[in-house]
């Protein structure tokens, strides 16, 4: 019998990782007081709880004014609007992320301009963003990705040679740090998600912190159908009195509470994740072909969505996603990460209906792209584990690291099964 669980062999892990979210009777006993309480959407805005969360999330981060929200999408959107950006602005964005990191900018009109990214972390590449800057171009949306955080003094240089504004993309980076500032604090935006597997949830939603209360007053009004604010204690100097477009994408007063209970928990969490995370960088330094991706000495806090490392195929042996697949049968969460930006339909104008792609499809010529870093990311190397193996503690890691050094002893049995499966299916 083969050694491989998915050749038919046994498991290296048999007990299931800690489960996702996490509840106990304290997120029973908020609902429950929001429900008694008859009010339980978001308007009028901010209810009580909204305006609490808004509060202790900005406390979390370190600073910024924050404005709760519907998702951690139209977080970015609404950033851009509040920005004054909009109908055929450029908007620099990385080629690996989730595709909401380009589709915000086309809901506010602005036109992503696609870049490569830093093989050492997979987030934006400072340089080839500067490459992109033309005088059409008034934003570029970092993202903090897996365990990682772009190199924000990089990136704050380039904004104020070239006046541009920053959106961090931190749906990853709930608690982490930069030279000691608060993921989200340190650009003029920072948007962050609560969607249900993120590490800090509400099942839906998304909070944009902003640094100054004028832009918090206007992303609020936007979000709340146009409504004059005067959020951040600005008073009445940064009350909008303008028309505004706005419309109902408030976060209800059931998410916010929900948001106050794993604000409580958070801190322990991400502590847990981040001494796991370190014990992870050293036992996978040792196996061959494996890269752990850097860690910059001014990411002073780590905290993350997933931890993702690098495999050199040629070296460890099998293909990033032949690893990926051995390695969920040997009772690993794992998975191959996102697709590289230039390869999602979505932004092909010969594949989609969108207004931005048809409208512009000089900028969505993606054969004539040379974007190496973030393909070979994205079809070779990258691995993303997910959290709960952090949550497990030691042993957790222990046998992730021992399955991936399974598959490596058993590369050849395994390429060999992979090989006969593409035949099968004409691959």
């Amino acid at each position: 019998m083969s050694e491989l669980a998915i050749l038919g062999g046994p498991k290296t892990r048999t007990e299931a990782y800690p489960a996702w979210p996490v509840w106990d009777q304290r997120d029973i006993d908020a609902v429950t007081e929001v429900i008694k309480s008859g009010r339980w959407g978001g308007y009028p805005y901010p209810g009580p709880k909204t305006a609490e969360l808004a509060k202790k999330f900005a406390e979390l981060q370190g600073g910024g004014y924050a404005v709760p929200m519907t998702n951690g999408t139209i977080t970015m959107e609404v950033a851009l609007r509040a920005a004054g950006i909009g109908w055929g602005d450029e908007v620099i964005v990385p080629a690996y992320t989730f595709q909401a990191t380009a589709s915000a900018p086309m809901g506010a009109g602005a036109i992503p301009v696609i870049v490569d990214v830093d093989p050492n972390t997979y987030c934006l590449d400072a340089k080839a963003a500067e490459k992109a800057i033309t005088p059409k171009t008034k934003a570029i949306i970092p993202v903090h990705l897996g365990s990682n955080m772009a190199d924000m003094d990089a990136i704050m240089a380039l904004a104020e040679k070239h006046n541009l504004i920053v959106i961090e993309d931190c749906a990853h980076a709930h608690g982490a740090k930069w030279n000691g500032q608060g993921a989200g604090t340190i650009g003029h935006f920072g948007s962050f998600s609560l969607q249900s597997s993120k590490t800090l949830t509400s099942g839906e939603g998304g909070i944009l912190l902003c640094k100054s209360a004028e832009h918090a007053a206007l992303a609020a009004s936007i979000i709340d159908c146009g409504r004059p604010h005067a959020l951040g204690g600005g008073g009445e100097d940064y009350e909008t009195g303008l028309a505004i477009q706005g419309g109902n994408f408030r976060i209800s007063e059931l998410q916010a509470a929900m948001a106050l209970v794993g604000i409580e928990r958070f801190p322990e969490q991400a502590k847990q994740r981040e001494e796991m995370a370190a014990y992870m960088d050293e036992a996978l330094s040792e196996i061959p072909g494996v890269r752990v991706m850097k860690r910059d000495e001014r990411h002073t806090t780590r905290s993350f969505y997933r931890y993702i490392f690098a495999v050199d195929p040629a070296q460890f042996g099998v293909e990033h996603d032949v690893l990926c697949g051995a390695l969920d049968s040997e009772g690993i969460d794992c998975w191959v990460g996102y697709e590289a930006m230039h390869n999602y339909e979505l932004f092909q104008p010969q594949k989609s209906k969108l207004a931005v792609p048809n409208a512009f499809p000089q900028y969505f010529d993606f054969k004539n792209m040379n974007l190496p870093e973030a393909t070979r990311a994205c079809e070779h190397e990258a691995v993303w584990l997910d959290e709960a193996i952090f949550r497990a503690g030691p042993n957790g890691v222990d046998d992730a690291v021992a399955a991936i050094k399974k598959i490596q002893r058993n590369a050849e049995e395994l390429n060999k099964a992979a090989e006969e499966l593409r035949k099968k299916h004409g691959k």
